[in-house]
């Protein structure tokens, strides 16, 4: 029997804090009350039985003073009764009682109420007793000429699984629903009738859609489904028939029903590789995407497309569809944006990268449109991102995209204005062409660009020494102690390429010029002063707001008065840009803007001859560098100038005055080639991913791998050849077998925790199975004793954010025997959680109190929820600046090499190193990581290895150093936390 030839059960779950009814009071009810108080000890006699009660005495009395009743709702139970009660004797004979039962089936079936005939016909559907359903078989049979579908429908139901189960009974049950398929006309009817011809005489179902495939477009999309189901099936087991019913899968991919259609693409795929199959199905695909409303189907079907576009047959086809897969670009969801944008970044090509930017294009000029949306700003970045990574695989569109762009850099969203200038940054060191368009346009927006609070400082550092960022990650990534130098790295940024690669006399005036426009009248301090003096009067330093009164959360009044400083504010609003960073204390701008203008200044002085304009252009940069440190050193700014940012600027005075040529290499040639080195190691390292991805879709057949001969069957259409409808269904019904099969260290004799001792009375030990949000426990136990063990109940306890579902039955054992409980546990969050109870029993004929053995615990694993990810730089250092929990491990281990230590812990830990591994090649005596991993319940986490290996202390010294873990909750970290720890007890000394 197959998973989908199942029987599901009616279950009943109730809680049983109170003691259980004796069968005494349950029999007085069940004869003299009135039909509420029999409706409620028949509702206690269904409980009762469920949980190992036989209550054979009240059998009679349900027959006699309960089963002529005409009530709905006694009906109803008496069906659920008749399910669970015992119909056999112990020698398996059908109980006397039962002929009683059976009659009042058979006037149920011939009721003149449709609902209980319905109901009783889907009740029939679970009796497994043939004795029973003998007698009734004329009265279901005439239940298929009924006037309501709701009887027709279940009636075939009753008779396909009384078929299946007893042929004997109503051996032609095939012919006799092929004619009434033939004069149905009801959608559900003939869909069950067509389901049950699928099953029980395939032959006779192709029969019937031979003589109707034509009219396939109009029947129900719930026939139709069944439809595509059997066609699937049929080509899957017989090729040489795909021929005959293609044409039918192509006319219902014209369905009304987004299902049918849906179903019909998946079956077209399966069927033919052809490129106009690929092509409708992915046509279909994309209607869907782009008519549905729900945001879950729009990425289930985006998820059909990229597993398309995975054959490398499929991907040209896919490649012509690039601009109908952008219109789903007009979904407001983030995550269908994102990965439709991924989805056409993987197809473009020479042929339609153009039109792909122009729709780019119009899309990032829309985001500047539209009101500011939470996500706006998210879409904008992803927008910047897919251009950037088009520019840098197809040059020849850079010189449209950098002009768009630029402008961002003066946006308030910083994420995209970082995007683009490190777009920029990777532009104008790649293309010579289009440095001088690139250098004008920074120009152009340079006076613009705002202040820009992120977590980023450390740019200026990756683009002049990334050797030194790559090292150094460990220390660079404690924000906390740097957060005064979060602002202006956008200007820093643009202040870097200027100085960096304007190289004509013009460029370097004009870099020169706006310099001086962001910076203002100088000397800063003298204007400052006399700004001060003369236009701040004493009577407009403090103003008082109007009064507001407010209500406080008590309900009364509070009276408030807001003191302002008016004028300060505009004047500090009409400050130029980099005035106002300076006396704000930000003065590692100030160290760049150094940086920057010994550069022109060097270059100008190389360019021009003149020795009066050299000394002229030298001495203003040595001015303006002048001017900030009488700026830093005095009680203007709020903050003073740092000694870092000193010893910066007065090196640059000095490379000035002196102007020799080594420390014109250094500032105009060594800069650019690191920048150039670091450009380079990120291409290979793409390419390298790149062709891991190429080679994971190559099928490589190995010399021993053995030959299957399908000569009716094409060489590119033997990519699947397992039932896909079975496969799905077996998913969802959480059959893993499959899975555990193909994996033997996932088995379930690995995930067995014994939880008592082999020599207490019962022993138990349980599967512990995890699911995404659920913990299945599957527990044996076993009666090792003589005695039968009455009310055997397993009481489970959570520690953690755990949440038992439900509590489990009692049970009956006998001597020596074994029996299965299932208990459900929810999972809130990813923590660590312990599971603990213990297991009690009372001994037949045992006058002692119960007894109890006590569980050893479960400790459910944080790792079970873990999953490797990844991120950029940026995101990770942002991250790393937001999260408020941090949890600071220090390295315990005997282990004697870093590589070795860091993948064990990455193994130890389901997480993914960020780091490059050129950055971690090579042996220095100590190494830096950055990790990242994040929860099925979406929540991220970060980890940051700082390690070394003391060699004072001789080539047998162990690792030392620490691991700090960052996340958003305070569980995770801890969590985390524990887990490393105990991951290096394993291997310490």
């Amino acid at each position: 029997m197959t998973a989908a030839e199942n029987v599901c059960y009616t279950l009943i779950n109730v809680p049983m804090d109170s003691e259980p009814p004796s069968e005494i009071s349950l029999k007085n009810d069940l004869e003299k009350g009135d039909v509420k108080s029999k409706t409620e000890a028949l509702k206690k006699v269904i409980i009762m039985i469920l949980n190992g009660e036989k209550l054979p005495g009240l059998l009679m009395t349900i027959i006699r003073f309960v089963l002529p009743l005409q009530d709905h709702t006694i009906k109803k139970l008496l069906l659920v009764f008749w399910e669970i009660v015992p119909k056999t004797t112990p020698d398996g004979r059908l109980l006397h009682e039962m002929i009683l039962v059976c009659d009042a089936y058979r006037k149920d079936l011939q009721h003149p109420n449709e609902f209980i005939r319905g109901s009783t016909l889907r009740f029939l559907c679970k009796l497994k007793e043939a004795e029973l359903l003998e007698p009734l078989m004329p009265a279901i049979r005439a239940c298929l000429e009924h006037r309501h579908s709701y009887v027709r429908r279940n009636a075939v139901l009753a008779i396909y699984t009384i078929y299946r189960n007893f042929e004997h009974l109503i051996p032609d049950a095939p012919e006799l629903i092929h004619d009434f398929l033939v004069n149905e006309k009801d959608a559900s009817c003939k869909r069950n009738a067509f389901m049950m011809l699928i099953h029980a005489d395939q032959d006779r179902a192709l029969d019937y859609l031979s003589t109707c495939i034509d009219q396939v477009q109009t029947f129900g999309d719930i026939l139709q489904l069944v439809i595509v189901e059997l066609i699937y099936k049929v080509c899957h087991a017989n090729p040489s028939e795909r021929a005959r019913f293609i044409r039918c899968i192509y006319n219902l991919l014209q369905s009304s029903s987004p299902a049918v259609k849906y179903e019909a693409a998946g079956t077209l795929v399966t069927l033919s590789s052809a490129p106009t199959a690929i092509k409708a199905a992915a046509q279909c695909y994309i209607d869907l995407i782009i008519k549905e409303s729900d945001n879950n189907v729009k990425l289930i079907v985006l998820d059909r497309l990229i597993e398309l576009k995975e054959h490398p047959a499929h991907e040209r086809v896919l490649q012509d569809l690039v601009m109908d897969i952008l219109r789903v670009l007009s979904t407001p969801d983030l995550e269908v944006r994102k990965k439709t944008l991924q989805l056409a970044l993987d197809l473009v090509s020479s042929r339609n990268v153009e039109e792909l930017v122009i729709v780019l294009k119009k899309e990032v000029i829309k985001t500047n449109n539209v009101s500011e949306h939470e996500d706006t700003d998210k879409y904008r970045q992803l927008l910047v991102r897919t251009l950037h990574s088009c520019s840098v695989r197809f040059p020849d569109m850079a010189a449209n995209v950098i002009p768009v762009l630029m402008e961002f850099l003066s946006d308030n969203n910083e994420a995209a204005a970082a995007d683009v200038l490190e777009f920029v940054r990777e532009a104008i060191q790649r293309f010579d062409n289009l440095r001088m368009l690139i250098v004008e346009k920074m120009l152009e927006v340079f006076h613009a660009i705002k202040s820009v609070k992120i977590v980023g400082w450390v740019w200026w550092l990756t683009l002049v020494f990334p050797a030194l960022w790559e090292a150094k990650a460990g220390e660079l990534l404690d924000v906390r102690s740097w957060r005064p130098a979060w602002a202006t790295w956008i200007y820093r940024g643009a202040l870097w390429i200027l100085g960096e690669y304007c190289s004509t006399k013009e460029d370097i005036q004009s870099v020169m010029t706006e310099i001086r426009r962001s910076l203002g009248e100088i000397p800063i301090v003298e204007s400052e002063i006399k700004k001060e003096a003369g236009e701040l009067k004493p009577e407009e330093e403090i103003t008082v707001g109007p009064v507001q009164k407010l209500v406080t959360e008590m309900g009364t009044y509070a009276t408030q008065s807001a003191l302002s400083s008016s004028r300060p504010t505009k004047k500090e609003e009409d400050r130029p840009p980099l005035r106002g960073f300076l006396l704000d204390g930000d003065f590692f701008v100030a160290a760049s803007l150094a940086t920057t203008l010994t550069k022109i200044a060097l270059r100008y002085v190389a360019l021009v001859q003149e020795k009066k304009k050299q000394n002229s252009f030298v001495a203003e940069a040595m001015l303006l560098m002048a001017t900030i440190l009488h700026l830093g050193k005095s009680s203007l700014p709020k903050k003073p100038i740092t000694d870092d940012d000193v010893d910066r600027i007065s090196l640059c005075l000095k490379v000035l005055s002196e102007c020799s040529p080594l420390m014109n290499d250094i500032f105009n040639k060594e800069c650019r080639q690191s920048l150039s080195h670091m450009l380079s190691a990120k291409l290979e390292e793409e390419k390298l991913s790149q062709k891991k991805e190429s080679e994971k879709r190559n099928v490589t057949v190995q010399p021993d791998d053995p030959i299957s001969f399908m000569q009716l069957t094409a060489k590119n259409e033997m990519n699947c050849k397992e039932d896909q409808f079975q496969l799905s269904l077996l998913a969802a019904m959480g059959n893993t077998q499959r899975k555990e099969a193909a994996d033997p260290l996932a088995s379930k004799l690995n995930k067995v925790t014994q939880l008592t001792g082999f020599s207490d009375p019962v022993y138990a030990e349980a599967y512990v199975h995890v699911n995404q949000y659920d913990i299945v426990l599957d527990v044996l136990v076993v009666n090792q004793t003589s005695d039968t063990l009455q009310n055997c109940t397993l009481e489970l306890a959570t520690l953690g954010d755990l949440k038992l579902v439900e509590k489990p039955s009692p049970l009956t054992l006998a001597p020596h025997d074994f029996a299965n409980i299932k208990a459900n546990v929810k999972v809130a969050s990813t923590e660590n959680g312990i599971i603990f109870g213990n297991i009690v029993y009372d001994v037949s004929g045992a006058a002692s109190d119960r007894n109890c053995v006590v569980l050893s615990d479960i400790h459910i694993d944080i790792m079970d929820y873990i999953q490797p990810a990844t991120c950029t730089d940026a995101e990770f250092r942002q991250m790393w600046a937001e999260f408020e929990w941090e949890n600071k491990v220090t390295v315990n281990t005997n282990m004697v090499d870093l590589n070795d230590y860091l993948q064990h812990i990455l193994k130890s830990t389901n997480m993914k190193c960020l780091t490059p591994e050129k950055a971690l090649s090579g042996y220095c005596g100590f190494m830096a990581a950055n990790l990242y991993a994040r929860s099925i319940f979406g929540e991220d986490a970060l980890a940051n290895v700082s390690i070394e290996k003391p060699i004072h202390q001789g080539p047998d010294a162990a690792v030392t150093g620490h691991i700090r873990i960052r996340a958003k909750s305070q569980g995770m970290a801890l969590s985390l936390g524990d887990k490393i720890n105990l991951s290096q007890k394993k291997t310490s000394i």
